[in-house]
C-alpha cells in the first residue's frame, strides 16, 4: 500500500488541497462561514440536485442498455466481435466537447432526428442522458464482461439440471459472481457523469449546469474562488460517501469464483431468442455508438457546398502551423505523437499504482484498507479543474518543479486510470481461491512465484482489459491536460478543444479530422490488446 498511498498523497491529495486552502483562506485565516453561505444559495442547491439525479439516471439506463451488451461479447462468438469490442471503446476516449458536439449534429437544429421527423432534444436532459450513455458504454461492458467470459457456464447448466428455470438459474448463480463487477462498473459510470462538463456545457444550455460546469464557472469566468473550494468540498463528500456504501456492500458478496478460458465459454448464437439478442445489441451499437462516430468522419471530409464537397483538405492541413491560425507552435498532426508517447507512459504508471493496490485490497481488510479503496477512486469523482490548477500551483518549487518536465501529463492522466485498473482487476483477483496460494506457498514458492504462478495466469486477461481502459483515458483525459500541456506539445484532445474554440470552418474542420485520428488510434490499440489473449494451451484454469 506504501507505494499508491505516496502517489496519491503527492499527486492528489496536496493539489486539491493547495487549491481549496486558497479559496478559503483569507490573511491566513480559514472563512469556513463561507460553506454555509454558498449551501444556502437556491441556484447552488438547484445545480446540486440537478447534478445527483441526472447521474442516477444516466447510470441507470447505461446498466440497462449496455449489460445485454456485455453478455454478448462475452458468451456470443460472431464474425467481427474483436473490431466491434474495440470499436465501442472509442467513445470513451473522445474530448467531451466532441461527445457534445457529435451529438448536437444528431439531435439539434438540422440533425438527423431533426430532418427526420421534425424532432430536437438539444437543450433536453434526454439530450445529456443518451450522450452519457454512448460515452459510458463500453464501462459495463468491458468491466462486466470481462469477469462473465471467465465464469463457469456449467455452474448454471448444473442448477438448470436440478430443475431450475433460465432466469432463476441466472439470477441464483450468474447475478451474485457479477454482483461486484456490475457494482464496479455502474460506480465508474456514476462518479463520470457526476462530474459531467463537456456534454452538460453543450447540450443542457443555460438550462443545465452540474457541479463540474458551475465550478469551472466560478472558477475561470466569475472567479469566485471561495465559491469554487466549497463545490469542490461538497464533491468531496458526496464521492466519499457513495464510496463507502460501495465498499461496505459488495466487499461483503465477493467470493472465490471458479474462473476458467474464456475460450471455452464463448459460443455460436443458438436458437431464435439468442440470434435476436445478438442483432438488438448489434442495432443499440448502430444506433448509439456508430451513428454519433460517423458524423464525426462525415464532417472531417466535408469541404462546404462546392464541387465534390468531400476531401482531405482538413487533414492536410493538420500539417501545418499556419493553417490553425496561430492556435499552435507546431502543426496539430504532431499531437498524435504526443498523445501516444504521454498515454504509453501514463498507462505504466497506472498499472504499476492500480496494480499494486488491487493486490493489497485482495490481501488484506478492516476499516484502513477500505478507506484506501475508497481514496484511490475519488480523482474520478472531483473536478478535474481543481486538479489542474492544483498541479500549477503546487509542482513548482524543488525538488518538485515539474511545470517543464513531460512527465507532468502522464502523471495527471494515471491520476484517472488507476481507478480502472484497480476496479477492473479486483473482482478478478478477490475471485481467485487463496488456497491455491497457500498451496503453492506449501510447496515452497516464494511470494513473488506463487504471484507468478497462481494469480498472474488467471489474471492476464484483466490485466489487458486493465491496461486498455488506463490507455483509452490517457488518449482521452482533457480536464487537467488543458492547464499543463506546454503549447510546443499539444495533446489530441487539447488541439481538438483549442481547434473547436476558434472561428471558421478550416479550424472546424481540423477539428474533426483530429478527432476522428484520435478514434482510429484507440480503435487499432485497443483491437492490439484483444488479441493478445493469455496462452489456451493450458486448457481450464
Amino acid at each position: 500500500m506504501a507505494v499508491p498511498v505516496a502517489f496519491f498523497a503527492l499527486f492528489f491529495a496536496y493539489p486539491v488541497a493547495a487549491i481549496v486552502g486558497r479559496g478559503l483562506q483569507v490573511d491566513g485565516a480559514w472563512q469556513l462561514g463561507r460553506i454555509g453561505e454558498v449551501l444556502g444559495r437556491s441556484d447552488i442547491l438547484d445545480v446540486l440536485w440537478f447534478t445527483a439525479w441526472q447521474a442516477l439516471a444516466s447510470t441507470g439506463l447505461t446498466l440497462l442498455i449496455a449489460l445485454p451488451g456485455a453478455y454478448v461479447f462475452a458468451r456470443f462468438d460472431f464474425p467481427g466481435k474483436q473490431l466491434l469490442r474495440a470499436v465501442v471503446t472509442v467513445p470513451f476516449v473522445l474530448p467531451t466537447v466532441v461527445v457534445g458536439t457529435a451529438f448536437l449534429a444528431l439531435v439539434g437544429r438540422g440533425g438527423l432526428l431533426d430532418e427526420l421527423w421534425g424532432v430536437r432534444l438539444d437543450t433536453t436532459v434526454w439530450a445529456i442522458l443518451l450522450a452519457h450513455v454512448f460515452f459510458n458504454y463500453a464501462v459495463v461492458v468491458r468491466t462486466v464482461g470481462g469477469l462473465w467470459a471467465q465464469l463457469d457456464p456449467r455452474q448454471e447448466e448444473a442448477a438448470r439440471v436440478l430443475g431450475a428455470g433460465r432466469f432463476a438459474a441466472w439470477r441464483r448463480v450468474t447475478l451474485p459472481a457479477l454482483t461486484p463487477a456490475v457494482a464496479a462498473a455502474a460506480l465508474m459510470v456514476f462518479l463520470f457523469t457526476f462530474t459531467s462538463f463537456g456534454v452538460v456545457q453543450i447540450l443542457g444550455g443555460p438550462a443545465f449546469a452540474t457541479l463540474e460546469v458551475e465550478i469551472y464557472r466560478q472558477t475561470a469566468q466569475v472567479l469566485d474562488l471561495s465559491t469554487a473550494a466549497v463545490l469542490t468540498l461538497v464533491q468531496f463528500a458526496a464521492v466519499g460517501a457513495i464510496l463507502a456504501v460501495h465498499a461496505r456492500t459488495v466487499r461483503r458478496r465477493e467470493t472465490a469464483l471458479r474462473l476458467v478460458d474464456p475460450a471455452h465459454t464463448a459460443h455460436r448464437p443458438r436458437g431464435a431468442g439468442q440470434w435476436a439478442l445478438l442483432a438488438a445489441v448489434l442495432t443499440t451499437v448502430v444506433l448509439l455508438i456508430l451513428a454519433p462516430l460517423a458524423v464525426l468522419v462525415e464532417r472531417s471530409l466535408a469541404e462546404g457546398n462546392g464541387p465534390g464537397g468531400y476531401g482531405f483538405t482538413f487533414y492536410e492541413a493538420l500539417r501545418s502551423a499556419e493553417a490553425s491560425g496561430g492556435t499552435f507552435l507546431v502543426p496539430p498532426l504532431e499531437a498524435v505523437g504526443n498523445s501516444l508517447q504521454y498515454a504509453l507512459a501514463a498507462t505504466a504508471i497506472a498499472l504499476v499504482i492500480g496494480g499494486l493496490a488491487a493486490a493489497a485490497l485482495t490481501r488484506k481488510a478492516g476499516r484502513l484498507v477500505r478507506g484506501f479503496d475508497a481514496l484511490l477512486m475519488l480523482p474520478l469523482g472531483v473536478s478535474a479543474v481543481t486538479v489542474g490548477f492544483g498541479f500549477l500551483i503546487t509542482l513548482d518549487e524543488p525538488p518538485l518543479d515539474l511545470r517543464t518536465s513531460w512527465i507532468l501529463v502522464p502523471l495527471a492522466q494515471a491520476l484517472v486510470g488507476v481507478p480502472f485498473v484497480v476496479r477492473t482487476m479486483l473482482p478478478v483477483l478477490r475471485a481467485v481461491d487463496v488456497r491455491l496460494r497457500e498451496a503453492a506457498a506449501v510447496l515452497g514458492a516464494s511470494p513473488l512465484r506463487a504471484w507468478r504462478e497462481v494469480d498472474l495466469p488467471l489474471v492476464r486477461r484483466a490485466l489487458l482489459v486493465a491496461a486498455g481502459f488506463a490507455f483509452a483515458v490517457s488518449l482521452g483525459e482533457f480536464g487537467a491536460t488543458v492547464f499543463i500541456a506546454r503549447p510546443d506539445n499539444p495533446t489530441l484532445p487539447v488541439a481538438v478543444a483549442r481547434l473547436l474554440g476558434r472561428p471558421g470552418e478550416l479550424n472546424y474542420g481540423q477539428a474533426m479530422a483530429l478527432s476522428t485520428i484520435l478514434m482510429l488510434v484507440c480503435a487499432a490499440a485497443l483491437l492490439l490488446l484483444d488479441r493478445l489473449r493469455p496462452d489456451r494451451s493450458a486448457g481450464e484454469f
